[in-house]
C-alpha cells in the first residue's frame, strides 16, 4: 500500500531498492525517473527521497519500518508484469505513449535526439542504412534507435497498460 499521497505532484519520481533494478529499467522504459540505489544505505535512500520529492519501491518489509513519513510503495510480487501492474494500479499511473524510450535505461538521464551523420561510424552500418532517427544519452554515450527491440517492449507495455485498466 502506498503511504502519504502518492498522487500528488505533476510527476512522479521513483527511487528503488537494490533488489529492483530490473524494474527500474522498465520504468526508464516507460519515460519515468527512476533511480536505482544499489547499496542498502537506508539513511541515504530516505535523504534522496525527501531532497528529490521522490517516492520509495521496494520488495524489502524491514525497511518499510525505518520510512516512517515517507511516500513508500512495497511492490509484493517477484514477478516484473505484476510489478509494473500494481505501480500503475495503486498510484493511479497513465504511462504516455510518447514519453516512452525518452530515458537511458543505464543512466536514468533524458536521451537527446542527435544528427544521423552525428553517429556514423558509431553504430553497425546496417543500422545506419536503415533507421533514420537516432537518441543519445549524453552521460553515458549509448546511442538509442527505433529497432525491432523497440516493437517488443512496446508490446510487453502495452499488456502491462492493458491489464490494468
Amino acid at each position: 500500500m502506498c503511504r502519504q499521497d502518492c498522487i500528488s505532484g505533476a510527476i512522479m519520481k521513483f527511487i528503488l531498492t537494490p533488489e529492483l533494478g530490473r524494474l527500474a529499467k522498465w520504468l526508464r522504459i516507460f519515460g519515468f525517473d527512476a533511480v536505482y540505489v544499489s547499496e542498502t544505505n537506508y539513511a541515504f535512500l530516505l535523504i534522496r527521497a525527501l531532497r528529490d520529492n521522490r517516492i520509495i519501491l521496494t520488495r524489502n518489509s524491514s525497511f518499510i519500518n525505518k520510512a516512517k513519513g515517507i511516500r513508500l510503495l512495497r511492490i509484493k510480487s517477484e514477478q516484473l508484469n505484476q510489478q509494473l501492474r500494481q505501480i500503475f494500479r495503486e498510484l493511479k499511473l497513465k504511462p504516455n505513449p510518447e514519453e516512452m524510450f525518452s530515458r537511458c535505461v543505464i543512466c536514468n538521464v533524458v536521451l537527446e535526439k542527435v544528427d544521423k551523420q552525428y553517429i556514423k561510424g558509431m553504430v553497425p552500418e546496417y543500422v545506419f542504412m536503415t533507421q533514420e532517427i537516432f537518441f543519445l544519452c549524453p552521460s553515458c554515450r549509448r546511442i538509442y534507435w527505433s529497432g525491432s527491440h523497440w516493437g517488443n517492449v512496446s508490446r510487453v507495455a502495452e499488456s502491462v497498460i492493458t491489464d490494468t485498466e
